[in-house]
C-alpha cells in the first residue's frame, strides 16, 4: 500500500499526502546555514574595518549561537571564530566583560577561544603561534595602558605555565610590568595593530576555505540572474559616451538634441564612476547625523593611537554611531578647521 510505514520524507503518504520532514529539523538546517553566513559577514566586515556592519552581524551571530543547546561538531570552528572576533573587536575595552569572572578581560576571553580554534584544525604553525603570542602580550599591554599594573602582574600569572618554552616571554613581560612603562620596545613591536593584521590574515584563509557557503552561492546566482540587464545598460551607457567623445574630437558641432544626449551620457558615466569610487562608503554608511561630543573624543583618541589617515583602524577600535572611515576623515578635517579658526 502506498504510504506504508517507513516511507522516506517527501514520498507520498496515506491518501496521497506528501510526508514532509519535521519543522524543527528543517529550521535547524536553516539556522546552520544562517550561522555560517553570519560568520562570513563578521569576517568580511572585520577585515574591511566596517564597525557598524560588524556590530550588526555580531548581534545576529550571537543570537544564533545562544540558540544552540549544544554546538554541533561541524559548527565548532564557526562558533569559536565568531566568539574570537567579537572579543578581539572589544579587546581594548576593559569595562566590557564576556565571562562571569570579572577579572577576565575581553582579550583573555579571546585567548580561550583561540585555544579552542587551534584544536579544530591542522595548525598553521607560524601564524597560530604568532597570534597566540600577540594576544598574550596585548592582554598585559592593555592593562598597562590603562594603569592597571597590579592586574597586569596577576594576569601574567594566569597566562603562562611553568614550561620552558613560555619562560623567556614570561620573564620579559614581568620585567616590562615592573618598569610600569606601556611604551617599551617589546610592547610597541608586538602592537595591537599587528595583532589585528594577523587576525585578518587568518580570517582571509578561513574565508578562502569556506567559499562553498550555501546562502552565498544561492544569493550569487540570484544576483547574477537579475544583474544581466543592468550590466547591459551600463555597457550601452559607456559606448554612447565613447561615441560622444569621438564627435567632440572631430570638432563636429552637435545640434541641440545631440547636446542633450551627450550631456546625459556624460552624467551617467560620472554617476557610474561615483558609485565605483564611493561604493564601500555607501555600503557601510547611514543617513547624516550630528556628531556627538563622545564621538569626537573617540576620534581624537583613535588618531593619537593610530595616527592621521588610519581611518579604518580607528573605526574598528572606536565606539562610533554608524560611521564610516570616510565620515571619520571628513570630521577630522572639520575639527581641524574649527581649532584653527
Amino acid at each position: 500500500m502506498a504510504g506504508a510505514a517507513g516511507s522516506s520524507p517527501g514520498e507520498a503518504g496515506e491518501g496521497g499526502r506528501v510526508c514532509l520532514p519535521p519543522p524543527a529539523e528543517v529550521e535547524a538546517v536553516v539556522a546552520d546555514w544562517m550561522l555560517e553566513f553570519a560568520c562570513h559577514c563578521l569576517c568580511r566586515h572585520f577585515g574591511d574595518g566596517c564597525a557598524a556592519e560588524f556590530r550588526r552581524w555580531r548581534d545576529v551571530a550571537q543570537a544564533l549561537i545562544n540558540g544552540l543547546s549544544k554546538i554541533p561538531t561541524h559548527q565548532k570552528k564557526t562558533v569559536y571564530l565568531c566568539q574570537l572576533l567579537i572579543r578581539i573587536a572589544k579587546g581594548k575595552n576593559l569595562e566590557c566583560r564576556f565571562e562571569n569572572d570579572q577579572r577576565i578581560s575581553p582579550l583573555e576571553s579571546a585567548l580561550s577561544f583561540w585555544t579552542l580554534l587551534e584544536t579544530e584544525e591542522i595548525k598553521l604553525e607560524k601564524l597560530h603561534e604568532d597570534i597566540r603570542r600577540l594576544i598574550q602580550i596585548q592582554i598585559v599591554a592593555v592593562h598597562m595602558e590603562n594603569g592597571y599594573f597590579k592586574e597586569a602582574a596577576e594576569v601574567l600569572e594566569r597566562l603562562f605555565t611553568d614550561s620552558e618554552s613560555d619562560k623567556p616571554l614570561r620573564v620579559k613581560l614581568a620585567t616590562v610590568i615592573k618598569s610600569k612603562d606601556p611604551y617599551v620596545p617589546l610592547l610597541q613591536s608586538f602592537s595591537y595593530n599587528l595583532l589585528i593584521s594577523k587576525i585578518k590574515s587568518y580570517i582571509a584563509l578561513f574565508m578562502k576555505e569556506n567559499e562553498t557557503n550555501f546562502l552565498i552561492q544561492a544569493a550569487t546566482k540570484q544576483v547574477e540572474s537579475k544583474g544581466l540587464g543592468a550590466k547591459a545598460l551600463q555597457n550601452k551607457t559607456v559606448n554612447v559616451d565613447e561615441n560622444d567623445k569621438r564627435n567632440l574630437e572631430t570638432k563636429q558641432r552637435p545640434h541641440s538634441g545631440q547636446k542633450h544626449r551627450m550631456s546625459s551620457a556624460l552624467q551617467s558615466l560620472n554617476n557610474l564612476q561615483n558609485v565605483e569610487k564611493y561604493g564601500d562608503a555607501l555600503a557601510c554608511g547611514r543617513r547624516r547625523q550630528r556628531w556627538t561630543y563622545k564621538e569626537d573624543l573617540e576620534l581624537k583618541s583613535g588618531i593619537r593611537e593610530f595616527g592621521v589617515g588610519n581611518w579604518a583602524k580607528i573605526l574598528v577600535h572606536g565606539d562610533f554611531n554608524n560611521r564610516t572611515s570616510v565620515m571619520l576623515k571628513d570630521r577630522w578635517r572639520t575639527l581641524c578647521r574649527i581649532e584653527q579658526g
